[in-house]
């Protein structure tokens, strides 16, 4: 690689690591503080929480990449053109082709860390943050052991806890058992533990009592006990087999679009296709990104007032190509052969990028000829 290409390419990449460690890092705190809430709220740790947060991160650096490129992109050129390093080396006989070189090489290296993230770090990712979650939703701990809350663990059941004591005794526990269609059971206990067995964990009352109302006579019996166990593994529904979402499916699955899949996803063959094509596009859309801010940006010459009408220029460019994916992205699963639509984005960037850059070589040439 020349000397000249080397240069502008450490320039972008310095560059783009600066901003996407920044726009990482904004956007997961601003995700991080809701998980936090949700997760501490219910009781776990902060190590399920740093899991958590560790099994986002992929996704959210996969957004994040290319806006970090664009900007990346645009500051460097507009630096450039400002101090007039970019026009040097364009009287110097460098055309717009030929300064787009290093931007290529910027564009395909991120290109190729969107596709390394999309087709195995996000998915990989993802089905592990849905066991995580699957594991955590088996917790009756976690889910039901709450200080002064009335909790659901079953439909019909109403648990309240007004208090947990450190050495994890419930106090002043209530538990309604409105399942029966003939008596209705309320227990209060002073004191309660639970613990777990085979079939599944155990609610233990001391000090408690009883109180069964027979629906159809309308009698209350009152039983009082010293300690008694209730089941909670039989209020509990044991959770079925863990169906993937298309985002946890790897390329090759969603192209295959097998019945199972459809079955599993509750998808549509044609979206699991869409969603791997456009999987396949998103590299492109990246290397799009790159040239189209640099070649919306080369159009101009050397201003002491910076570029600004070609970064609008640039932004305008770059809302026509997302909303081009945008509108794709919500018509290419509905129709039959719409996974074509996944590329026209792309095309189109590629292309508004080809026509800058010829476009900065025709003003060139004519200001040369004028000259």
């Amino acid at each position: 690689m020349p000397r000249i290409d080397r240069y502008l390419l450490s320039q972008f990449l310095q560059l783009f690591g600066f901003f996407a460690l920044v726009l990482v890092g904004v956007y997961w705190m601003n995700k991080a503080v809701g998980l936090f809430d949700q997760l501490i709220g219910d009781g776990q740790s902060a190590l399920i929480f740093l899991e958590f947060s560790l099994l986002t991160l992929p996704l959210v650096i996969k957004l994040v990449l290319p806006v970090a490129a664009f900007i990346a992109t645009v500051y460097v050129t507009n630096r450039m053109m400002s101090e007039s390093e970019l026009v040097v080396m364009q009287a110097t006989g460098f055309s717009a082709y030929r300064l787009a070189r290093p931007v290529l090489y910027f564009g395909l290296v991120v290109g190729l860390l969107m596709a390394i993230l999309g087709h195995a770090l996000v998915p990989a990712s993802r089905s592990a943050l849905e066991s995580a979650r699957a594991t955590i939703s088996e917790n009756i701990t976690a889910r039901y052991l709450t200080e002064g809350t009335f909790t659901h663990p079953a439909p019909n059941v109403t648990l309240y806890i007004r208090d947990i004591s450190p050495q994890g005794e419930l106090l002043d526990l209530f538990l309604a058992d409105n399942r029966a269609s003939d008596v209705r059971t309320t227990y209060t206990a002073r004191k309660a533990l639970f613990a777990r067995g085979d079939a599944g964990p155990k609610l233990i009352m001391f000090d408690g009592m009883a109180q069964g109302l027979d629906r159809a006579t309308q009698r209350l019996a009152v039983t009082r006990f010293a300690d008694f166990t209730f089941d909670l593994g039989a209020l509990l529904t044991a959770g079925g087999p863990h169906n993937r979402s298309a985002a946890e499916l790897t390329t090759g699955e969603l192209l295959s679009a097998t019945p199972a899949l459809v079955a599993e996803t509750g998808a549509t063959a044609q979206s699991l296709i869409f969603d791997a094509n456009a999987r396949l596009a998103e590299p492109f859309l990246a290397l799009c990104v790159t040239l189209v801010g640099f070649g919306a940006l080369i159009l101009g010459g050397f201003s002491r007032f910076g570029l600004w009408r070609q970064i609008v220029l640039a932004i305008a460019l770059l809302v026509l190509v997302q909303g081009v994916n945008t509108f794709s992205a919500d018509l290419g699963p509905k129709v039959a052969g719409g996974w074509a639509l996944a590329y026209v984005a792309p095309c189109l960037g590629l292309g508004i990028a080809w026509f800058l850059l010829r476009w900065a070589g025709a003003n060139r040439r004519v200001q040369r000829a004028l000259a």
